[in-house]
């Protein structure tokens, strides 16, 4: 996958699209084969996977983040398991958030690592397995939904509701991972994230499929603590203008915005650009907790960086507070249901 989204997968498809179709078909084909394979491991505690339809940013780390809070509400134990995209990991590894670094482990798993015991694994098996050593009694899978080898008790589809699945494409004609239709298909659930028709379509096929169907948005934490300041917004994130459009409509002031790839690791010339800026024109500079994690591993001015950013604290808020609760619940009856039916 790239971590950088062509512009048109975003526009109504066109010449652009069509000439790759016939790549996405293939991939598209592989993908369905992948998803509908019948042997899984199964592991002896309940698994949640959060996934999403496309490429890019969609909310799958806030949400992972919110079912661990709904899971911790509730006494259990819960652990992320992660891909740990952008890490130097080849092994299943525990997330040491005292010595390890986003370099090496990834930018999410960091995050997620600061919540609850965190595994990066390729091979989400093994890493699943290294998790219940941890004495974890719930595993949230971040990402994974079209490619792991395990048994899910709750798959769950998380889509921005601005963006959608940009032009329906699978990629590379696209963003989508698999034909929309197949992932529905083995979705328990679909996560509608923020404002905005972009997820409509989504939203019916999901309600005439009868699959539950959870709204949700970001609610900054420190928003407040920003206005009245002119800022200057960086974001390296899979969907950058959601993060612009958060500090927006919490009456944040920005004289400046830069975007960079989804996993950008800092140049040293950027870095000093941002500063430089910053300076020149007297702005606060803000990021997200994913770049600022990924900011730690940087050499030369970064520390420098680190010092001067401030970071937007989000948590994902659904308009049905009992939501995540509802997901934990209907994730351990499954689990019940395939120990009974051994």
């Amino acid at each position: 996958m790239v971590s950088e989204a062509p512009p048109f997968w975003w526009q109504s498809a066109g010449i652009q699209s069509a000439l790759l179709s016939p790549f996405g078909w293939i991939y598209g084909r592989v993908a369905r084969r992948i998803m509908d394979r019948r042997v899984r491991k199964a592991v002896d505690v309940p698994v949640i996977c959060v996934g999403n339809f496309t490429v890019g940013g969609s909310g799958k780390t806030p949400t992972a983040l919110a079912l661990s809070e709904a899971a911790i509400d509730r006494g259990l134990k819960p652990g992320f398991l992660s891909r740990g995209y952008g890490g130097g990991v080849h092994h299943a590894t525990v997330v040491d958030v005292s010595k390890d670094t986003a370099r090496l482990v990834g930018d999410e798993p960091m995050l997620l690592a600061a919540r609850a015991p965190t595994v990066v694994s390729v091979n989400r098996i093994e890493g699943a397995e290294l998790l219940l050593g941890e004495g974890v009694d719930l595993i949230i899978m971040d990402d994974g939904f079209q490619s792991a080898r395990l048994v899910f008790d709750q798959a769950l589809l998380v889509v921005d509701a601005r963006r959608g699945v940009g032009n329906g494409c699978v990629f590379p004609a696209g963003p989508v991972r698999a034909p929309v239709i197949d992932q529905l298909r083995h979705a328990d659930a679909l996560i509608v994230v923020g404002e905005g028709d972009g997820a409509d379509p989504m939203i019916r096929l999901a309600a005439r499929a009868a699959k539950p169907i959870h709204l949700a948005r970001f609610q900054p934490r420190n928003a407040a603590r920003f206005r009245g300041r002119n800022c200057l917004a960086f974001a390296a994130i899979g969907d950058p203008e959601k993060f612009f459009k958060t500090l927006e409509d919490a009456h944040v002031r920005l004289a400046r915005r830069q975007s960079f790839p989804d996993h950008h690791p800092f140049t040293e010339d950027e870095i000093n650009e941002l500063l430089a800026e910053a300076e020149l024109y007297g702005l606060d500079l803000i990021t997200t907790g994913k770049d600022y994690v990924r900011l730690q591993s940087g050499h030369g001015r970064a520390q420098e960086l680190l010092e001067k950013t401030s970071v937007l604290e989000i948590d994902l808020a659904f308009d049905s507070p009992d939501a995540p609760s509802a997901i934990i619940e209907a994730a351990l009856a499954a689990f019940h249901r395939r120990r009974t039916q051994r």
